[in-house]
């Protein structure tokens, strides 16, 4: 009998154990500062999918302001685009938060969030990055950026779900059907 209570325990140990070492760390205990000044707390997109981009307001994919526009404007309801512009790929983000607010709003008729301009590769990258191209930090998968507008998609959850090379427009299908 009382071989029985410590196997017993010993399964409820690591039953607990499991659940700890598998539990990751979610998007939602992240807060950025955005572009406008004040934070963009993510805490307040629960229950909605989250698309992460990095852009560059000079760049051969900076069209895809418009089509993640679109994407937002469409799927506000179910979706939140968060845009982190950042100058490491080609210098092509050079101006200040105020010159890319500015140009995001009367170029493209951005409404969505953007935050302040971050770095999202190296020693100095973001920690939302961090964790958004770390498996050890978000549970899912190991990303390298390559160039701007690559992006992430979280889930309802906040989850890492999917990632998106530059290439992969906002509105491919690829995206889409995420959000049907």
């Amino acid at each position: 009998m009382r071989a029985k209570h410590y196997l017993l325990l010993l399964v409820l140990i690591l039953t607990a154990a499991s659940f700890t070492i598998y539990k990751q760390k979610k998007i939602y205990s992240f807060k950025v500062d955005g572009i406008e000044g004040g934070k963009i707390n993510f805490a307040k997109f629960k229950g909605k999918k989250i698309l992460i981009v990095n852009t560059a307001s000079e760049c051969q994919y900076t069209y895809q302001y418009a089509e993640l526009q679109s994407l937002y404007t469409t799927y506000q309801d179910k979706l939140v685009i968060v845009g982190f512009p950042c100058n490491q790929f080609g210098h092509q983000e050079m101006g200040s938060n105020d010159d890319i607010n500015s140009f995001c709003k009367v170029r493209y008729g951005v409404s969505f969030p953007l935050a302040s301009k971050v770095d999202v590769k190296g020693e100095n990258a973001a920690p939302i990055y961090k964790w958004l191209c770390n498996k050890s930090e978000n549970g899912v998968m190991d990303v390298t950026i390559k160039w701007n507008f690559n992006k992430f998609l979280i889930d309802e959850k906040g989850r890492l779900l999917a990632h998106f090379p530059s290439n992969v427009k906002a509105d491919s299908d690829e995206i889409l059907k995420y959000l049907k």
